[in-house]
């Protein structure tokens, strides 16, 4: 049997160009969050199944890989249903994982607990550009805290890590669960029906108002409530302008406290903000996770055309674990689409190490190859990168290889010491 070397669909195999991108965006991360006061965590890769089907992943939890149970816990032949098979699945985001952890180990973590999580997650997605059923997360969450502070810090953070990585001109959308619901209760809608009337309404930038009104017809609501609910989007605008009358407009059914905050939040990272982007006001955003409870957020770049991060607070979910809610909240970056943009971009990681290569002709003499050897770890002390190669036949093509992986330099060394 031949053994196939392409790697699982939706899995890929990293070279060294992407591998240096992704170790120095890691580092980035490290350090921009940690200068935030934000603390590295780790969880497992496999939580229990329980944990993953509870309701709060929303599309992500028909996309689970599930683990069959092992050795003599798995009875193929006795199993009725799925739960006597599977007891673990691989994790689909670091936020169920992040919770759990949170509550079993809350009585050692300070409060506020800031918490940096980097790790792969799977999802068993239909693989496009950007998207894989592998990839890399990179959350931080801030749990503990029941202010708008939490919010203010976390886009702060994650904006000022875009901008020292050259992104510039993006847009954070932010927008509260709390203000979506009352805006469905204001024009009508039962309150059974708002995650359907919230799914059409994500679509509103790919199928416009007309495709919206279309749909939420299809599914039987009142024509009333349809155009009083799609009217309101008409008269919003994208700042606290647009903040300060939806609560006007909904004041009878909306604490006046989500849109006070909303606006708390807009002023302060605008005022604050370190790099080039604007913070907008989106009514129509409202964030696939059932578990989100009051403010959301994402990332939105031009040159992507679609989201590249995003979170929001979610103060219940770690009361699942405990019996007593915690405020959380918290943002995750799209790792992985932000090394494709930098990858497409040719970017130059700044002021990395000189790279220098040395080039060695064959069957060099004992004595004269250790001098070679002490030459390169001389300049590696002096803070260079040095790659020791055989010579080839082919020598310009030896050189064009290790120019493109960022040689600038290129020594010979020959028998004879030319």
């Amino acid at each position: 049997m031949t053994l196939k070397k392409k790697p699982v669909t939706g899995m890929k195999d990293i070279l060294p160009r992407e591998m240096e991108i992704r170790n120095y965006v890691m580092n980035m991360i490290r350090d921009t969050y940690g200068a935030f006061g934000f603390s590295s965590i780790e969880t497992p890769c496999v939580e229990h199944i329980e944990n993953l089907c509870s309701k709060q992943g929303g599309e992500n939890e028909k996309l689970i890989f599930k683990i069959l149970k092992r050795g003599e816990k798995l009875k193929l032949e006795d199993a009725r249903e799925e739960s006597d098979l599977v007891d673990s699945g691989l994790r689909y985001d670091l936020t169920v994982p992040l919770s759990r952890y949170y509550a079993n180990h809350a009585n050692e973590l300070p409060s506020p607990f800031k918490a940096l999580q980097m790790g792969n997650v799977w999802r068993a997605d239909r693989p496009q550009r950007g998207r894989f059923r592998q990839f890399m997360q990179c959350d931080i969450d801030i749990l503990g805290e029941p202010t708008c502070l939490a919010e203010i810090e976390l886009v702060l953070a994650t904006t000022t890590l875009l901008g020292k990585l050259d992104f510039h001109n993006f847009t954070i959308r932010i927008n509260d669960r709390k203000l979506l619901k009352a805006m469905a209760q204001y024009s009508g809608f039962p309150a059974e029906s708002f995650d359907t009337v919230f799914i059409i309404l994500d679509k509103m930038d790919k199928i416009g108002v007309e495709g919206v009104a279309a749909e939420l017809e299809k599914e039987g609501f009142a024509r009333e409530s349809i155009d009083r609910y799609l009217g309101m989007f008409q008269e919003i605008t994208p700042d606290a302008a647009g903040v300060r009358f939806c609560g006007e407009k909904l004041r009878e059914i909306l604490d006046p406290s989500v849109t006070e905050d909303l606006i708390t939040v807009m002023t302060a990272v605008d005022a604050a903000k370190t790099a080039d982007f604007r913070i907008v006001f989106d009514p129509t955003l409202v964030r696939g996770m059932s578990y989100y409870t009051g403010p959301i957020f994402e990332i939105s770049m031009d040159e992507f055309g679609s989201s590249v991060g995003g979170g929001g607070r979610y103060d219940e979910m770690i009361g699942k674990f405990t019996g007593s809610d915690t405020c959380a909240c918290g943002f995750s970056i799209g790792f992985e689409r932000i090394v494709m943009l930098l990858l497409e971009r040719g970017y130059e990681i700044p002021s990395g190490r000189e790279k220098k290569a040395y080039l060695i002709e064959k069957n060099m003499p004992a004595d004269r190859l250790l001098e070679i050897l002490k030459q390169a770890e001389e300049e590696r002390r002096a803070g260079k990168q040095v790659c020791i190669s055989i010579m080839k036949k082919n020598k310009k093509f030896q050189k064009d290889q290790m120019t493109a992986e960022g040689y600038r330099e290129f020594v010979e060394f020959f028998r004879d010491k030319r």
